[in-house]
């Protein structure tokens, strides 16, 4: 009870969001922003932006299957998620070097976590309904001993220690590894300091999910087989997004029918685990994955969710299943090569499941890459971001609504606000001659304009 409570209230505090304000805000940190233009109406809750509040039946019967959850609770964990991460994005910005990550936990994800570096910032962030943890180093000192790492397993043999990421929750770069001895010959091979890093020992290897892999089953070459990530389109040409180890460009592919359907068009691997495809006349790009007996779950954008969250993944192999997201930032030393910026999950995969989609409530959030593990025993499972497709190959996320390469008003500013660019966390725009910052990472929509989604961007 008192968890519904609690997304109750966190729903009618975001309704008003475009008059948020931080208050006792560390003497650095910005002034308060002044109240958006409501000549449009009621602007809509965070919820309601990105879907959560009218979440498919689909992905609410998995999240109760795999989550152990009752309806009930189902429907207010996306909820009260979609809210996290706008008031999440407020208070990264607003602590600025002194953020050190956020997280949800609960059943409900009805409990909002925020690190800074200051105690001063304590107050601000207990205002915004958060919890306040204080920790030693912030966000950016822990990825620049991640990069540390990455860089070391260029030089040196990573068998030993395939996975290393910031772990926000433990304010720690955790390292997993084989043995301690061998994690710690790591850390001294990359000079990073060790009292910022952690050891999780582990047998298991994470393996690309590639050996005849897989919503939707595709053929690469006559010889492979994996699972289409999520529609897309580039200018006129419609494809789809997928995994980079799963081919190269110019690798053709046939569909689950055996078919003519495409051409790879770009691939990265290692480095990033990218791809997409572009399809012929006979393929009509569809903002659906499959979930459970096939039935559609509609994509509605690409809203970046936060660590804690439900994920569910759609993949020809294993179907429809659903976990957390672990860890962001996450660093993969495969058999075949180092993968940076993957995403760790709960959420179990196996052969055949690579390139398929995550999906958190109806916001697209990656393809899959590899993991360990299996369907009947569990495991972890990696998947590539979908932004930074969408941002390296100049690709357009297809959605239930409109969006389009085609700017926006921006009052002729150069740093003009346009849909269909993918904007990070901080990120700052003009429109209509008033400047936002973003909160959210997301591919704009026609939409979703920063003076009608305060769920994604704060008026400065």
């Amino acid at each position: 009870m008192a968890g519904r409570r609690r997304a109750v209230a966190h729903r009618a505090a975001l309704a008003a969001l475009g008059t948020l304000a931080l208050t006792a805000l560390h003497p650095s940190a910005s002034a308060e922003p002044a109240a958006p233009p409501h000549d449009r109406g009621p602007l809509p809750t965070a919820a309601r932006t990105v879907g959560a509040d009218t979440p498919s039946a689909e992905v609410l019967r998995a999240l109760q299957r795999d989550l152990r959850l009752t309806p009930r609770q189902a429907s207010d964990r996306l909820a009260n998620e979609a809210e996290a991460g706008t008031r999440a994005g407020v208070l990264h910005n607003a602590l600025g070097k002194r953020f050190a990550g956020a997280w949800v936990k609960g059943a409900t994800s009805a409990d909002l976590a925020v690190a800074t570096t200051d105690r001063a910032d304590v107050p601000a962030i207990e205002a915004q309904g958060a919890k306040a943890v204080v920790v030693r180093w912030n966000l950016d000192e822990l990825r620049a001993v991640q990069h540390k790492l990455d860089a070391a397993a260029q030089r040196v043999d990573a068998a030993a220690t395939p996975v290393w990421y910031v772990d926000v929750r433990s304010n720690r770069v955790v390292v997993q590894a084989t043995t301690r001895a061998a994690a710690a010959a790591f850390v001294k091979a990359a000079g990073a300091p060790g009292d910022h890093t952690a050891v999780r020992v582990s047998a298991q290897r994470p393996r690309l999910f590639a050996d005849i892999v897989g919503g939707d089953a595709y053929y690469i070459d006559d010889v492979a087989r994996c699972s289409i990530g999520f529609s897309v389109t580039k200018a006129d040409q419609q494809g789809f997004v997928s995994a980079g180890h799963c081919g190269q460009a110019g690798s053709t592919t046939k569909g689950a029918d055996q078919t003519d359907q495409g051409v790879f068009q770009a691939s990265t691997f290692p480095g990033e685990d990218m791809s997409w495809i572009a399809t012929n006349a006979n393929w009509t790009a569809t903002p659906n994955v499959k979930g459970d007996g096939g039935a559609l779950v509609p994509v509605e954008g690409s809203v970046e969710a936060v660590v804690g969250a439900a994920v569910c993944r759609s993949g020809s192999t294993t179907g429809w299943h659903c976990g957390t997201i672990q860890q962001r930032d996450t660093t993969v030393d495969y058999a075949e090569g180092t993968v940076n910026g993957l995403t760790q999950t709960d959420v179990c995969a196996e052969p055949g499941d690579s390139g398929g989609s995550y999906i958190s409530g109806s916001q697209a959030q990656g393809v899959t890459s590899g993991g360990s593990g299996d369907c009947t025993a569990g495991g972890t499972t990696f998947f590539q971001p979908v932004n930074p497709i969408l941002d390296a190959f100049g690709l357009t996320l297809k959605t239930t609504g409109e969006t389009t390469a085609v700017p926006a008003d921006n009052s002729g500013a150069a740093d003009g606000w346009s849909s269909g660019r993918v904007y990070q966390v901080g990120t700052t725009v003009t429109h209509g001659q008033v400047r936002y910052r973003c909160l959210q990472t997301h591919q704009a929509q026609n939409s979703w304009a920063p003076d009608v989604t305060p769920a994604l961007w704060q008026r400065l």
